[in-house]
């Protein structure tokens, strides 16, 4: 199972309430290897990456198509392992992939169990807050329903929720909210606007950035690294 988040290190509280970066990447580099032998090559994605995030940031993450910004996520995450750099962190990650990964004869209730316990969470803990993500996605009616029976839409609002079940200090979305509709939009920056105000960082993909209002930073990954800029609007709060 691809997991959706990670546990909580000690000494977690003491370092977001120090205003300490929640994570950090230095120097990330990554390659593939391509072609067939005897034309098999190396071709560099990340050529030196660096992202910190900040608690109670939003961070947009923009690039061109195969640019990296996947594969940094990846790294970010642990799923993919650097070929030089650093990624550290401090407490529970949460990741929501491009493509959802579920299990497609459980309901999304089963899913939410089964991701309960694999971050080890009193069971009371994980029945509310599943409860709450169901209500606030808009997706209740669904909770007995098998994942091969979900339109996209409902399979996205589920893949944002197991990476938001936990509550995670870090939030990793890449690409989080293809397939919602309007509403489920509006509601997606509703549950981002609560994670800042709790001090916890996010980080969101996108091929280009709408709302740039609500980011704090952007991060343009471009050539293997990245370049950051503030928004042209700053969020009012």
């Amino acid at each position: 199972m691809t997991a959706h988040a990670t546990p909580h290190p000690a000494g977690h509280t003491a370092s977001a309430a120090a205003g300490r970066p929640l994570m950090t990447a230095s120097g990330v580099e990554k390659s593939y290897r391509r072609g067939i032998w005897p034309a098999r090559h190396a071709q560099a994605v990340l050529k030196g990456a660096n992202l910190e995030l900040l608690p109670g940031e939003v961070v947009g993450l923009v690039g061109e198509n195969g640019s990296g910004k996947s594969t940094l996520m990846k790294v970010l995450f642990g799923e993919l392992a650097p070929d030089a750099g650093t990624v550290e962190h401090v407490g529970r990650l949460g990741y929501c992939p491009q493509e959802p990964v579920v299990y497609e004869r459980l309901t999304c209730d089963e899913h939410f169990e089964l991701f309960g316990h694999a971050y080890r969470m009193n069971p009371a803990d994980e029945h509310t807050s599943r409860r709450r993500l169901y209500e606030t996605l808009g997706f209740t009616r669904y909770a007995g329903t098998r994942a091969d029976q979900l339109s996209g839409g409902t399979l996205s609002k589920l893949n944002l929720g197991l990476a938001l079940l936990a509550d995670p200090e870090v939030l990793l979305l890449d690409e989080p909210y293809a397939g919602f509709d309007f509403d489920t939009y509006l509601r997606f920056w509703d549950l981002v606007a609560e994670r800042r105000a709790a001090g916890r960082s996010v980080l969101i993909i996108s091929h280009f950035v709408v709302d740039e209002h609500r980011f704090d930073r952007i991060v343009q990954l471009h050539d293997g690294t990245t370049h950051d800029r503030p928004p042209h609007d700053r969020p009012s709060e």
